[in-house]
């Protein structure tokens, strides 16, 4: 399959919480196949369309946002990269992930210290820096949005996303933008269908390649484990 852009994830091991985190997105980045939403009584509007804006991208938490490959570059020798990054990486262990509110969407937020994990995303994200094609003058007009904080529009225009380095926050979204008056009904069909089969403590040990099919889905490439 060939790939439009290519991101590294966390995704979680194969089981339950996989299992049911694909299901309640509706896309299985694994298999790369659509997957049923579960019928959950409470909820505010379908679940198709409360995961519409997540669903493609596939249960996971971003450590390196989607970019096209640099000229020279590679889906191979990205791939070899990501080896080599994750060989020399050690493994992260957040106490817990819980659901919560970002904005007007919901997502599983580390509950406890995070400074590991925001270290892992940094070293990882500098370390594949040159696999990423910079961001063309109007791509980067399109994403400059007037909210951005001048922190976020430097980090735009170095790493061609506004929210890693010190902007950084490890989540797994579950929603797309809701309703403020949804959010804590959502909350509450999440806690009881989705809460029980996340790991605690949550384990970060491996990073996944991703790749972008030509409708905007991604796909796993590879899971790798991380070595260090």
């Amino acid at each position: 399959m060939q790939f439009t852009r290519f991101a590294i994830y966390v995704t979680p091991a194969p089981g339950t919480f996989a299992d049911l985190g694909a299901a309640w997105l509706g896309w299985d980045s694994t298999t790369g196949q659509p997957v049923r939403p579960p019928a959950l009584p409470d909820l505010p509007a379908p679940a198709h369309e409360i995961t519409a804006t997540p669903r493609r991208y596939g249960l996971h938490a971003t450590i390196v946002p989607p970019f096209h490959l640099a000229g020279a570059q590679t889906a191979q020798t990205l791939l070899d990269g990501v080896i080599r990054v994750c060989d020399a990486t050690r493994p992260v262990t957040l106490d817990g992930l819980e659901i919560a509110a970002m904005g007007r969407f919901l997502a599983l937020v580390p509950s406890g210290d995070t400074g590991a994990a925001d270290a892992l995303a940094a070293d990882t994200l500098r370390a594949l820096d040159r696999f990423r094609a910079p961001l063309g003058e109007t791509e980067l007009a399109r994403r400059r949005k007037p909210t951005l904080t001048p922190q976020q529009d430097a980090n735009l225009t170095r790493w061609g996303y506004p929210h890693v380095m010190s902007e950084f926050r490890f989540h797994i979204t579950l929603t797309g933008k809701r309703p403020g008056s949804e959010l804590a009904m959502l909350k509450q069909v999440l806690d009881r269908h989705l809460l029980p089969v996340v790991p605690r403590p949550f384990p970060v040990d491996a990073l996944s390649l991703m790749g972008e099919d030509a409708q905007g889905r991604f796909h796993l490439i590879r899971r790798q484990p991380l070595g260090g």
